[in-house]
């Protein structure tokens, strides 16, 4: 039985190394399909200002991409080297989703990227705008593996524990493809992408503005990040609706940790904007709530209820002496009594919440009632942690709907260079979409706990057999060189953000500059 230092240690470098490789991955998203758009107003009009942008927020896009890959890499290979029994359990379905990922990001992408920077003088006009809308689409088809894969740890379809194997194995290719918590997690992330392009390129326009410089371009930029932003966060609020509501039938124990929802309540739930989660006396202090609003997102309804956190925790220690009974039945098979199968089959859907007992005894069909709570204590996430993330969350959207809306206003009403304040609070909120999208990942993952894939497979059960002083070197190791290549992009975007697109052609943007 693997101790919680090695659990928690290889947690950690995994958290650290997926953060670090979140924090290219949605401007890589964003950005190719601003791009697509530049790319087609510049073929539509012939205007050479559209193909410089292009050109120069391609070669900032350029300088993400290259880290996105690099860090992408080494985090795939963690699976072997710190998660050897997970990747065991599900590499049945695991192993083909991000080989698919693979093929998407290494062939296709890649390919695209190199023809889009490599190909303008040797690609009509038309020719390589396909290639930059299919480096776009290729881009958001990578996504789409990983974060399929990453739905099914969420919520595991199409696919059945073999006794024989011991591991889980497909058994529908469609049903892992369609899973509405992989199909929702896509669309909202890839939005969320959308949102942090829009936002990169609006608040670097916005500085061009303020200091009067490359005003056409600036202004131009401006006004396809504001359209384009302001449909993003549209989109991206609309399809966090949909995950809430998803969570609220198939996450309901996340659900129930992200709202600090203690007690189930009569319906309709309310909303708990404001309070103070206390765990360990499961209860939430100087609570607001908003009413309706929980049980209109979770169950678009008003007359069903939302469970809470306790009564979910008691249908856990149900699954878990379910789960016990599973688990008996399962070494009586292994022992060759096949009259257990049927016994077996009974109950193997609850077998992953008997292996949760294995945290605090090797005797699984022997445990005790105060080790069965303990296990079931285990099914309830950190609330706080959650609790808050998730309301920054949703801060940063709104912050940044109000920025677009008025962006995209003054736009329409050809003031928007004058609103110096706004262009100010556009500069300023650059980190706002990064902001987001980690504390969105934590939730996501963190409100996953105690499971790896849930309720199939406990994290504790996870890992590989390593030391907790090659955990730290490694961890040492990835922090120092992920830092370096952070600190590698920030200055050069600094640096070409500096320069400006009149370094694409000296002198082109002067007259405008001097206009103004």
């Amino acid at each position: 039985m693997f101790g919680d230092d090695i659990v928690m240690l290889s947690r950690m470098q995994f958290g650290l190394t997926a953060l670090y490789h979140f924090l290219f991955v949605p401007l890589t998203l964003g950005m190719t399909f601003i791009l697509g758009i530049m790319e087609s107003v510049y073929v539509m009009t012939g205007k050479e200002v559209y193909k410089d942008m292009v050109k120069f927020w391609g070669k900032l896009f350029g300088i993400n991409f290259a880290m996105g890959v690099t860090t992408g890499l080494t985090l795939e290979f963690q699976f072997g080297t710190n998660w050897a029994y997970y990747s065991h359990y599900v590499g049945d379905i695991f192993g083909p989703l991000l080989a698919a990922e693979g093929w998407m990001a290494f062939f296709l992408e890649s390919t695209f990227v190199g023809l889009f920077f490599f190909g303008w003088d040797r690609l009509s006009r038309v020719q390589h705008l396909v290639v930059t809308w299919l480096l776009a689409v290729g881009t958001s088809l990578s996504a789409l593996w990983i974060l399929i894969a990453n739905g099914w740890m969420q919520y595991p379809v199409g696919a059945e524990f073999n006794y024989e194997t011991l591991r889980m194995e497909m058994t529908s290719f469609a049903d892992v493809f369609f899973n509405p918590v992989a199909q929702v997690k896509f669309v909202h992330t890839v939005a969320a992408g959308y949102v942090t392009g829009s936002m990169f390129v609006l608040g670097i326009s916005s500085w061009y503005l303020l200091n009067k410089r490359d005003i056409g371009f600036a202004r131009r930029s401006f006004s396809i990040a504001s359209a384009f932003g302001l449909a993003s966060i549209l989109s991206v609020i609309v399809l966090g609706d949909e995950s809430g509501y998803t969570s609220g039938e198939t996450q309901k124990m996340k659900l129930a940790a992200i709202e600090a929802e203690w007690d189930t309540h009569p319906a309709p739930a309310g909303f708990t904007v404001f309070g103070l989660p206390d765990q360990d006396n499961q209860k939430t202090d100087m609570a607001l709530k908003v009413p309706y609003v929980l049980g209109l997102i979770a169950t678009r309804s008003i007359d069903e209820d939302v469970k809470g956190l306790k009564d979910l925790r008691e249908e856990s220690v149900v699954r878990i002496e379910s789960g016990m009974l599973a688990y008996d039945n399962l070494q009586k098979l292994r022992g060759g009594d096949l009259s257990a199968k049927a016994a077996f089959d009974a109950h193997k859907a609850d077998l992953g919440y008997g292996l949760l007992l294995k945290k605090y005894t090797d005797k699984v069909t022997d445990a005790d009632a105060v080790t069965i709570q303990k296990a079931a204590n285990d099914t309830i996430p950190k609330v706080a942690p959650l609790f808050w993330t998730f309301r920054i969350m949703v801060a940063c959207g709104f912050i940044m709907l109000f920025i677009f809306a008025m962006t995209f206003y003054y736009c329409a009403t050809r003031v928007a260079d004058q609103k110096r304040w706004l262009l100010r609070m556009a500069v300023w909120c650059i980190p706002l979409p990064w902001i987001a999208a980690e504390t969105g990942w934590f939730v996501a993952e963190v409100g996953r706990q105690p499971w790896t894939i849930s309720g199939v497979l406990p994290t504790h059960m996870s890992v590989s057999s390593l030391s907790a002083g090659q955990l730290w070197f490694s961890i040492g190791g990835f922090a120092l060189f992920y830092t370096i290549l952070l600190i590698i992009e920030m200055y050069l975007m600094l640096k070409y953000v500096r320069l400006g697109p009149s370094s694409l052609h000296t002198g082109r943007y002067c007259l405008e500059q001097q206009a103004a």
